[in-house]
């Protein structure tokens, strides 16, 4: 299965590796390196790379990319997918999971991956279960484990790996018994020059946090649950009940977990939330050219859209602009060329609006196309593709939970072309 793992810093530096079977030589991630290069962004480079002796198979989060070297042919969302499990584990761990934090608590980080794989497979994975194992650091036992030399590893196994429930430790109590749900949903559309929509899609995920005393058991069932397409489950959730009455039935984990990940493709039922009227125009033999972009909202169903950012990467002959935002404040890079403008909020009553001149190049011809502009949003209580959830039951527990459900929509992949 995995053989090693390396931890690579944006500037290629590989700050951490462990190794699972045999020591596989730091020279494999070369073919990494050579493809990193390769790539105009980290975002870009291939999940899988195939050498003449092994698969390197990566995923790149919170500015670091987690490299798996396997010899065999696996199942490669197999191994990608335990990598992702990798990186939710340390930020559930740390709070977060940078290249500082991941240095700072190395010898958890390394007592975590022993018990997350046995020999190269996967065996505890469930953070809840890996908290009993190894104790999450804290300030005070950092101090315990320095003056008495003792170290995170529990002292007895898991009570939920001993049962037919093994994501739940057994005996859980609390004063205050709550469950949380958040459904996220992520939009990744391009948008033509005419404000057509040439491809949408919503990648939408629940992650829920429960903290319920004994073993409680709950149903959670949509309003519209037709609505969800290529659906992923927690291993907690019954999936005939689920096929037959499109019902969520499920014993929860302790905890922070993901119950579901889910993808709506029907071009039909993606709304787009924002539009944007672009009127970029270079003048042939002449140095200069007109940019205005404004910002709307559409389809938002009365909900604010905030945290606007746009950004686009200007052709090459620009040598700089000058623009005037009405609202929030705007950046140009001469050198890389990016223009950034963080709009804000979008009010309905006065739409934001950038607009100057670009100055080119003198006897450069005019750029071949405009450019492409990036949106970044979200918008709160409110799930675009119109997912609703009806109620949300409890068995088995005589105590009345309180549960809350929160709803948010962000921009994934979103590309205005002018």
């Amino acid at each position: 299965m995995i053989h090693s793992l390396f931890l690579i810093n944006p500037s290629g530096d590989i700050f951490l590796e462990k190794h699972w079977k045999s020591v596989v030589s730091r020279s494999v991630c070369d073919y990494f390196f050579e493809a990193q290069e390769r790539a105009s962004e980290a975002e870009n480079v291939p999940p899988i790379i195939q050498t003449p002796h092994h698969y390197l198979l990566s995923v790149y989060r919170h500015g670091i990319f987690f490299v798996a070297v396997i010899q065999t042919e696996v199942p490669p969302l197999f191994a990608i997918e335990f990598l992702h499990r990798v990186v939710d584990t340390f930020q559930d761990y740390f709070g977060s999971c940078s290249e500082a934090v991941i240095k700072e608590n190395v010898v958890v980080v390394y007592e975590v991956l022993e018990e997350m794989l046995d020999n190269g497979f996967p065996l505890a994975t469930e953070s809840n279960i890996l908290k009993e194992l190894i104790k999450p650091p804290t300030i005070l036992r950092s101090v315990v484990n320095t003056i008495t030399g003792s170290s995170n590893v529990g002292d007895q196994l898991p009570t939920g790996q001993l049962s037919v429930v093994p994501w739940r430790r057994t005996g859980v109590k609390y004063t205050n018994n709550e469950a949380y749900f958040d459904v996220i949903e992520e939009i990744d559309a391009i948008i033509d020059k005419s404000g057509c929509t040439v491809t949408a899609e919503i990648q939408g995920v629940i992650d829920a946090c429960v903290k319920l005393s004994g073993m409680p058991d709950l149903t959670l069932s949509f309003m519209n649950p037709r609505l969800l397409d290529d659906v992923s489950f927690h291993p907690c959730v019954r999936f005939k009940r689920w096929e037959s009455e499109r019902i969520l039935s499920f014993i929860p984990p302790d905890g922070n977990f993901r119950l579901l990940s889910y993808h709506v493709s029907a071009q039909n039922l993606v709304a787009i939330p924002v539009y944007v009227k672009h009127a970029i125009s270079f003048r042939e033999g002449s140095s200069g050219g007109r940019f205005e972009v404004t910002l709307g909202p559409k389809q938002s169903m009365g909900k604010t859209v905030e945290g606007v950012t746009l950004t686009g990467q200007m052709p090459k002959g620009v040598l700089n602009m000058t623009l005037t935002p009405s609202q929030g404040t705007h950046v140009f890079d001469p050198v890389t060329k990016l223009l950034s403008w963080d709009v804000g909020k979008i009010n309905p009553q006065k739409l934001p609006n950038l607009k100057g001149t670009m100055i080119l190049q003198a006897g450069c011809s005019k750029p071949d196309e405009n450019p492409t502009l990036n949106l970044h949003f979200k918008i709160q209580q409110l799930a675009i593709s119109g997912l609703k959830v009806n109620r949300l039951d409890m068995y088995g527990e005589k105590y009345k939970p309180f549960k809350g459900i929160k709803y948010m929509t962000k921009a994934g992949k979103f590309q205005v072309r002018t």
